[in-house]
């Protein structure tokens, strides 16, 4: 990760990684992954990446090794975003005090706080997800929702959470959270731009209630003719588009289409062809003026009213809202 010495700060987002020993490689790997690889050159805006220490230095891994020159707490008071990648005590005791202290001030001073997995018990403990919506990876959720009866637990999602409190299920589905934040940092595309980087999986599954769009590769299956016929819809998305002309564009039957789709994607072609719709008029929101009638029809919604309900249903605002929002913070 771009590690940045304390006596050198910058000007860019702060995002700290508040880590327990021992810590999940991969799940402390994601936020650095995600946030701090420097990917200016292709127009994606700069992130420092700090790692603090939950506990008493040095900080030690699932496997075995240590980081020796991880932060102490203090840096938490700097961040932007704070991210716990994991609480590796969950069911056998509480976080320390100090930490907890430290959480509940950065969410008073409106500092995005999140969890990762097992972190939700971290959050939980600080108080910050009483009376709220919550995920956490489905071996914990019956354990979280039985030590915290306020916390409204849905263990179907892959993310959820909203007043700068988020939280995400098991393991990879970390990416899908902190691709979000970029997404609500700088919208749509520069996600997307991460994700592709990333060759992050083009569909979720899990019922979540929001989503983060990923890109379809150019080429999904042996037959390239899907991925050609995937690139041809996302410029057409106005159009009309069925199973059946899918098929024909891809000259394949409409069954073997489908299955070779389902394969290579891991969701049906309406599913994700909506989702692409949903996508297309986040970007329409966030870099036009167009009124919503001519962004339902630009992404082939046909209605603003079916705009509006998809949209809604994706990404957990109307699109007049999330346009005022998205320029708000530009």
């Amino acid at each position: 990760m771009r590690y940045v010495p304390a006596m050198a700060r910058t000007t860019d987002p702060l995002v700290a990684i508040l880590a327990f020993s021992p810590v999940s490689v991969f799940e402390a790997a994601v936020p650095c992954e995600v946030f701090g690889i420097d990917r200016t050159a292709m127009g994606v805006p700069r992130y420092e990446v700090r790692l603090v220490a939950g506990d008493a230095p040095p900080l030690t891994t699932t496997l075995g090794f240590t980081f020796g020159d991880a932060d102490g707490l203090g840096t938490l008071r700097r961040a932007d975003t704070i991210i716990v990648p994991g609480w590796p005590r969950a069911n056998h005791e509480l976080p320390p005090e100090p930490v907890l202290a430290e959480l509940r001030r950065a969410h008073r001073r409106g500092v995005r706080v999140a969890s990762l997995c097992s972190g939700a018990f971290v959050l939980a403990a600080a108080g910050l997800l009483d009376g709220r919506r919550a995920t956490t990876h489905w071996m914990y959720a019956d354990a979280l929702a039985k030590a915290y009866p306020a916390i409204e637990v849905d263990p179907a999602v892959l993310y959820v959470g909203g007043d700068n409190v988020w939280t995400s299920a098991g393991t990879a589905a970390g990416i899908d959270l902190c691709l979000h934040f970029v997404r609500q940092d700088h919208g749509a595309e520069v996600a997307n731009v991460v994700a592709r980087r990333m060759v992050v999986p083009p569909h979720r599954d899990g019922g979540q209630a929001q989503y983060v769009e990923t890109p379809v590769p150019a080429t999904t299956c042996d037959d390239d003719s899907l991925g050609r016929t995937l690139e041809w819809v996302q410029a057409h998305l106005d159009e009309n588009h069925t199973v059946e002309s899918l098929a024909r564009h891809a000259r394949l039957s409409p069954r073997t289409f489908a299955r070779r789709f389902k394969a290579a994607t891991g969701t049906t072609p309406l599913q994700w062809l909506l989702a692409q719709r949903v996508v297309q008029a986040q970007r329409l929101l966030e870099s036009t003026d167009l009124p919503i009638e001519r962004v339902a029809d630009r992404c082939g919604f046909g209605s603003a009213a079916a705009l509006r309900q998809h949209f809604a249903r994706a990404v957990g605002t109307a699109p007049l809202a999330y346009r005022l929002t998205f320029r708000a913070a530009s």
